[in-house]
Order: C-alpha cells, then sequence, then structure tokens
C-alpha cells in the first residue's frame, strides 16, 4: 500500500525569483574593476600585529639571555670562591670560575680574584650578549666571598 500526499487541490505557488534589473548598484559588469576602499586593511594590520608580536618575542628572548648571564655569573664566582678557599685545590680560582661558565659566555667574561688573610673574593664580570648586535645591554657583575679552610 502506497501513500499519497493529501493535497488541499489548489495549486502549490510558483517561487518567487527576485530578478533585479542592471541598473543596481551592487550588480557589477566587472567583478574586479572596483575595490571597496577598505579591501587591503587587513593585510596592513596583519603586518602591523606580526611586527608587533616579533618586537615581543625578540624582548621576551633578551631578557632571558640577560637573566642566564646573570645566573652564569653567580654560579661562577661561587665555584672560583670555593676552589680559591680550598689549601689543596688542583686549578686556580680563576679557572675554577671560567670551568663553570657556559662556553659562549665565558668567552666574553672577566674573573679577579681578591686574597685575603683569612678570606677568598672572587669577581665575575659578564658582557650581556644581544639578540640583536646593534645594541649594547652592558654587563652583569656578581662577587662572592669564602672564608679560607
Amino acid at each position: 500500500m502506497t501513500r499519497t500526499p493529501r493535497t488541499s487541490g489548489f495549486p502549490r505557488p510558483a517561487a518567487r525569483v527576485r530578478v533585479f534589473p542592471p541598473t543596481t548598484p551592487h550588480v557589477r559588469s566587472f567583478p574586479r574593476a572596483r575595490r571597496a576602499p577598505q579591501d587591503g586593511q587587513a593585510a596592513i594590520e596583519y603586518v602591523g600585529v606580526l611586527t608587533l608580536l616579533l618586537v615581543v618575542a625578540m624582548a621576551v628572548v633578551q631578557l632571558g639571555i640577560a637573566v642566564y648571564a646573570a645566573q652564569q655569573a653567580g654560579t661562577a664566582s661561587r665555584s672560583g670562591a670555593r676552589v680559591g678557599s680550598y689549601d689543596r685545590a688542583t686549578m686556580s680560582a680563576d679557572q675554577a670560575a671560567y670551568a663553570s661558565m657556559s662556553g659562549w659566555l665565558a668567552d666574553d667574561a672577566d674573573v679577579s680574584v681578591s686574597n685575603g688573610f683569612d678570606e677568598v673574593t672572587v669577581t665575575v664580570e659578564i658582557d650581556i650578549p644581544a639578540v640583536i648586535p646593534v645594541f649594547d645591554f652592558g654587563e652583569v657583575s656578581k662577587s662572592a666571598t669564602m672564608p679560607r679552610g
């Protein structure tokens, strides 16, 4: 048994089709001939935001390098002071300080050792490397003092 749809007996109205006359402003004869005045705005905004993000990222990397250089200077000064305070050390205090730093930071580091009567002070100064070589971020200096023993 098949079902037939119920109809009311009236014919279904035809679908309405909107026809625009060719003089309306949204109909273009050449679609790419005229562009809206804001078509390139998204690209310009993208370039501006991308530039800002790159500057922020480089600043974060530079901050990380500066903090790492300060940490390495502190580690080197403590290591040098520890070795310098030991009477039977197999290396000098400045050798121990240079040995405890990363190689790329040790190249630009200055280590000074001050031997007192009952204490040793080691000062390490490291030039902070720059992400962009044009800028100079100065140097970081850390010192450590340990008693002789």
